[in-house]
């Protein structure tokens, strides 16, 4: 599907301050309901400028023949190459996938996605978004009973209640809207949206078809992996959907159980724990692990629990598996068996409401052909890829024209890193290899406060300076010296700083405290910048913000290298 934006065209006058405007040889075209990429916009404003008579001069033939290439560029699926459907499909479209699909399409490459369920995926349907919308209601409610918080900003509030299916409306039609959202962009840009399931089957080749239906071929000089993932249930847990469920009908809210035991503590379960609390309910972790929230800083698992844990109602079992889980059924409570992680002897039976299983996800890779076809051997399901995410064999070769991205090929399970491995396999694609730098990509767990992180834990980077041999430092800055924190009387939280204090390197950043999901950014972009710690500390922030958090973050460390790059002489303007 080629050229699928719909233009009207007239002549009326045009203002220069509506981007959405432009003129092409004189017409005025009004692109109707379609939303154009930073990239495309920004060339967009160029040719608006250059055609409505803006910086006119000698070069204007050459500038209409530019613009000319743009507008081909964004309202065309570009042209592919001799002998191929498609330059690139990509099979699935969640965000990764979307993500791919729309810098393709920005660097002329005919691109075709292959989805067999909605488009949006885990993230829009079934995880960040919807969890999103629950947490914002959590938050607000969290805010609500905290009757001193209240008391001492001078407020009252007499009740508070919520409507369950309200709240589950709210989740389910943000969903929607993204998801509508991301169809029409597509649409948009026209890529070609090809409903079923993908399966490779050459070297270049795809099908890809619904039960039922007759299974359709395609062929493309290169093949996007972009599956994603499925919540991981572990052996002797019976997932009923109704009392025994994963984040998948968690995020439905069909009811809101009394006691609710959930299984694993890392970001789902965290996250879980904040909604359910909120609207009532009593949560009992289960972590196999001798500490909650292991994959977090250690510092800041402590603080979080602290924080998080113990002032609300949530108890917790650590160093244990959960070796059966039964459903409700005839009368009778979900059942928990409880083992000793280690010995495996029996610990505790739990009975309770209902049990969610937050043990994390498994890679979506199943039926894909790779074993068959191009001799690839998945690991524990992910498929294995290079720096570039280009799949790799059994005898440990690239496949050649085969990349896999995101929760499939398990390198980061994040939504945003899938997208951003898509950008770079793209670059790659088009002759100029990228290189992602994963320690630079920020997470986030959207609790209240929230906490969020970029690069290494400090455990990790002591571990890796005793292999390199050079020093670590910490340097740490509380919410509580902070002037809008305290404003919000939100003064609990911590941020932490781990570097190398002979060149300023930033090992790590880690945030628990309000609006942390936000903060983290100037870190993350510091680290994928390589800006150092003695250049940072030049950078203005607005006062009073929290994100004077990072900058007095920045000013604490003690970095004994000079300015790494020239600052320029202040201009008066």
């Amino acid at each position: 599907m080629q050229g699928s934006i719909s233009l009207s065209f007239s002549t009326p006058a045009i203002s220069r301050s509506d981007p959405a405007r432009f003129l092409v040889a004189g017409v005025g075209v009004t692109p109707e309901g379609v939303s154009f990429s930073r990239l495309q916009g920004q060339a967009l404003r160029f040719c608006v400028r250059k055609f409505a008579g803006v910086g006119r001069s000698p070069h204007l033939v050459s500038s209409r023949k530019l613009c000319k290439k743009t507008l081909a560029a964004v309202t065309d699926n570009g042209s592919t190459g001799k002998g191929f459907d498609y330059d690139l499909v990509i099979i699935g479209a969640g965000v990764g996938g979307h993500g791919a699909a729309l810098h393709a399409v920005e660097k002329g490459l005919k691109t075709a996605i292959i989805e067999g369920d909605v488009i949006g995926g885990t993230c829009v349907n079934r995880g960040c978004v919807p969890s999103k919308a629950l947490l914002a209601v959590s938050g607000r409610m969290h805010e609500l009973q905290s009757e001193d918080h209240l008391k001492s900003m001078g407020l009252q509030v007499l009740n508070h209640s919520y409507d369950r299916q309200g709240v589950a409306d709210h989740a389910n039609n943000l969903a929607s809207k993204i998801r509508s959202n991301l169809t029409n962009s597509l649409k948009a840009l026209g890529v070609d949206i090809l409903t079923g399931v993908g399966t490779i089957v050459g070297t270049q080749k795809v099908k890809y078809g619904k039960v039922g239906t007759v299974d359709k071929e395609v062929t493309a000089k290169d093949i996007l992996i972009a599956t994603g993932s499925v919540p991981f249930v572990p052996n002797g847990i019976e997932v009923d959907g109704k009392t025994v469920f994963t984040s998948d009908q968690a995020l439905k809210l069909e009811w809101v159980p009394e006691w609710i035991a959930i299984v694993g503590s890392g970001y789902i379960g965290l996250e879980f724990s904040d909604v359910y609390t909120a609207l009532g309910s009593e949560v009992t972790f289960v972590e196999a692990l001798d500490q909650l929230m292991p994959g977090f800083d250690p510092e800041i698992g402590k603080l979080a629990q602290r924080i998080l844990i113990n002032p609300r109602k949530i108890d917790f079992h650590t160093g244990v598996f959960a070796k059966k889980i039964t459903p409700a059924r005839e009368g009778k409570p979900v059942q928990i068996e409880l083992i000793d992680a280690k010995t495996k002897e029996p610990k505790d039976m739990l009975e309770v409401d209902a049990a969610l299983i937050a043990t994390g996800r498994a890679p979506f890779t199943k039926g894909l052909g790779l074993e068959s076809v191009v001799n690839v051997t998945t690991q524990r399901g992910f498929v294995p890829v290079d720096e570039r995410m280009q799949v790799i064999d059994t005898n440990g070769n690239p496949v050649p024209h085969l990349y896999c991205i995101g929760d499939a090929n398990g390198k980061m399970m994040l939504a945003h890193a899938a997208s951003a491995q898509g950008i770079s396999v793209i670059e790659t694609i088009c002759g100029k290899v990228h290189v992602l730098n994963h320690l630079s990509i920020p997470a986030a767990c959207f609790t209240h406060p929230e906490i969020s992180m970029v690069g290494l834990t400090e455990p990790q980077a002591r571990e890796k300076a005793e292999k390199e041999g050079f020093e670590v430092f910490v340097a740490k800055t509380s919410f509580k010296a902070n002037t809008k924190a305290l404003a919000e009387n939100e003064g609990e939280g911590l941020a932490k700083l781990i570097y190398r204090p002979d060149n300023g390197e930033i090992l790590g950043v880690h945030i628990l405290g309000l609006h942390a999901a936000d903060l983290i950014h100037e870190a993350s972009n510091a680290i994928a910048m390589g800006t150092r710690i003695q250049d940072i500390k030049f950078a203005v922030h607005a006062h009073p913000t929290l994100s004077e958090v990072l900058d007095e973050l920045f000013k604490a460390a003690k970095v004994t290298a000079g300015i790494s790059r020239s600052v320029d002489e202040p201009v008066a303007v």
